[in-house]
């Protein structure tokens, strides 16, 4: 696959559509035995209040998975995908409800880079705080 946006139809400031992915405690629990994280913060709630935190948290790898899909989607190509990273700021709540939590991530075209590149700058927020820092992706655009 090639990455179907075209470098020449890119400008900077460019808005990439915004998604919101849902995790519940179930997505939790599948993404742990796909990832072999079975740490207990991730699904232990009884754990996860003894250790400090609010409640059962998203895999720190699955938001940034998670995050990445609105760029990949843009794309059309998760292999357009050169370089990507992020700080972790803030945890992702999943409390065990009907709803779950919430990720909400938008992005846009920050630089035009060498070789068809762009770097596409991501903000991913959940229940109103900011739970990814420094989001970045560099792709290479057809």
């Amino acid at each position: 696959m090639t990455a179907k946006i075209s470098y020449s139809d890119v400008e900077v400031g460019t808005e990439l559509p915004a998604q919101s992915f849902p995790v519940d405690r179930a997505t939790l629990v599948r993404y742990a035995g796909a990832s072999g994280d079975f740490n207990p913060i991730h699904w232990n709630e009884k754990f996860a209040k003894e250790v400090g935190l609010p409640d059962v948290i998203a895999h720190g790898m699955f938001t940034m998975a998670e995050a990445i899909r609105v760029v990949t989607d843009w794309t059309g190509d998760p292999g357009a995908v050169v370089e990507y990273g992020v700080r972790f700021t803030k945890p992702v709540v999943v409390p065990n409800d009907d709803k779950g939590a919430l990720i909400e991530v938008s992005a846009k075209v920050a630089a035009k880079l060498d070789d068809n590149t762009v770097r596409v700058d991501l903000t991913a927020t959940s229940g109103g705080q900011k739970v990814l820092g420094m989001s970045r992706a560099v792709v290479r655009l057809a």
